[in-house]
This record gives C-alpha cells, structure tokens and sequence, in this order.
C-alpha cells in the first residue's frame, strides 16, 4: 500500500535522525567539557534539542496513522501537527534560547586556549553523522517532490507532512551550525579571542530560532486549516468526474486533515432524474469509493443549486494521473 510506504519512509527519516543526534550530542558534550568552547557548547545543546524533538516526531507518526473513529471521524491525522508543534517549540526554547544565553554569556570572558583538535575532530565526526541523515530526508523530499512537479526546498515548506519538514529543516540548520562553530572555534585559535567562539554560539541559537519559528508556523497553518493544494484540488475535481455517476460539478472544497489526507466537500449534479431515494444512494457510493483512497478521509457530497456553474479542470497530464490517486 503506498500509505503503508509513505509511513514507513517517514519512520526511518525520523529514526535515522534520531540516531545520529544521539550520538553526535553525546560526543559534543564531551568535546563542550574538555575544550570550554563556547560554540561547542552550543551545538551539543543543538543536537540535544534534535534528539529530543524526534521523540516528539516519532510521537507524531504513530498518533496520525490511527484510523478514524466514532469520536473522531475526521481522524488523527492533525495530531502530527500538534506534536511536531512540540517540536519546534523545544527546539526554539532548548536550543536557541539556550544557544543564545551561553554566547551573550561568553563574550565577556578570558577563555583560555584549550585543546582544538579535539573540537575540530568532533565537528568533522558530527558533520559525517548529521550528512547521513540530512542525505536520506533529501532522498525522501526529492522524490515527493519529483512525483508532485515542485522544486525539492519548495516541496518541504509547503508539504503537509511534517515530520519530513521538521528532519529536512533540523538536518540542514545542523550542517550549517557545524560550520559556523568550526569558523567560530577557528578564529579563536587564530586570533586568540574568544569573542569570536562566543559569536559563534549566538549565530548558531539565531540560526535555530529562525528554523524553528518557520516550523511554528507551518504546522501552525495547517492546525487552524489549511486548503488543499491546486494541484490536489485539480486531481480531486478530475476525480469525481470520472465518476460515471457525476454529470457536473459546481463546488469543491479541500481541506487537509493530516499529512496527505483531506476532507473533501462537493456539490455534483448526478446523471440521469432518479427519485430521491435513488440519488442518495448514489450520492452515498461515490462518497464510499472515494473514502476507499489512502488520500481521503472523509467525504461528504451534496446536490447542486439550479443553475449553479460547473466547474472545469485544467488540461493537465499530471491532475489527470494524480486523480487515480484518490480512486480506490
């Protein structure tokens, strides 16, 4: 099932995230201790806040896979928005609040030289671990995007999926926090002044900040209710045409209820001048068969008002093959 599959390919993002935050937190940690660098110190707190925020995903991706149910018959898909809210939150608070305060803190300070090699071998291993999972979250995005017409980094921000956006947004903000904290270790070697490895850890929590505020209000978006996309509603539009059932179509409204769901809205007008009873049950069937797709949660289908304009598809290949998507 490609539900099954999309599910599966989220997991192991997340869980190959989770694992190399793990450990590339514990080995800053130990490097933070030893050296005293500002930026190190920064970056474990970055890494721990990573590691702790796919605890949150991971939470995420079981409680949106649950199917619906009598007490909630839109489902649990919006749950993953809740908990990757979570998320972004704690690594708002944990790493870049935290990130900040250390650097403000170390400005001042008479640091003396410590031991960069340790530093600069640790950021060289972080930045192995980190490219591993920035490279299989690339992998997943790419490919979504490629089956949806739209640029990979174009993919990530608008998708629905969440956790995808959160691995994809925290992996790239830790390769660029990796090299900010070498620049900032390096300088402080070069120059003697710690100002620079304070510095460091400051860009890196404003970094964070920015990721993470970008990520607050993306899930935020689709908490309160978010339209599906055009090319889902052309796909869906084309889909209930096909129906050998729907004459026309006069209002279609698409709203997402989790990660690649949707409810779906319509007003149809049905072939033929069947008594009432007859058009209910038609109207019931076309509903079931689209709640039969992976994509569609819920549907609810009405009769148009008299007169009402029809709606048009575009002559688009790619809505005409993404609406198979959404038949069973």
């Amino acid at each position: 099932m490609p539900g099954k599959k999309r599910s599966s390919s989220s997991l192991f993002t997340v869980l190959l995230a989770f694992g190399a935050n793990i450990l590339v937190a514990i080995a800053k940690t130990v490097a933070a201790a030893i050296t005293g660098s500002a930026s190190l110190v920064a970056e474990a707190a970055h890494s721990w806040a990573d590691a702790g925020n796919e605890v949150f995903l991971l939470q995420a991706e079981r409680s949106a896979a649950r199917p619906r149910d009598d007490a909630h018959p839109g489902g649990y898909g919006r749950d993953a928005y809740v908990w990757s809210l979570f998320a972004a939150v704690g690594l708002f608070t944990a790493g870049a609040v935290v990130s900040i305060m250390h650097g403000v803190s170390a400005l001042g300070s008479d640091e003396q030289d410590t031991d960069y090699l340790i530093g600069y071998l640790v950021l060289a291993a972080a930045f192995v671990f980190e490219g591993i999972s920035f490279i299989q979250s690339y992998r997943q995005a790419h490919a979504k995007a490629a089956t949806s017409g739209t640029g990979t980094f174009e993919h990530v921000l608008r998708t629905s999926n969440p956790t995808l956006r959160a691995v994809f947004a925290e992996d790239s903000a830790a390769l660029v926090g990796l090299v900010i904290a070498f620049l900032g270790l390096l300088l402080h070697e070069l120059t003697g002044n710690p100002f620079w490895d304070a510095l460091g850890s400051i860009l890196v929590g404003v970094l964070l900040a920015i990721v993470a505020v970008v990520l607050i209000e993306r899930n935020r978006s689709f908490l309160v209710g978010k339209q599906g996309s055009d090319r889902a509603w052309q796909a869906a539009l084309t889909a209930l045409l096909q129906h050998p059932e729907v004459e026309k179509v006069t209002y279609l409204h698409l709203e997402y209820v989790g990660p690649e769901r949707f409810y779906l809205v319509a007003a149809v007008d049905l072939v033929g001048d069947d008594r009432e009873s007859d058009v209910a049950a038609d109207l019931q069937a076309v509903e079931a068969e689209l709640e039969r797709s992976e994509w569609v949660t819920e549907a609810v289908l009405t009769l148009s008002r008299p007169g009402a304009e029809a709606l048009v598809p575009r002559p688009d290949e790619d809505s005409e093959s993404a609406a198979q998507a959404l038949r069973p």
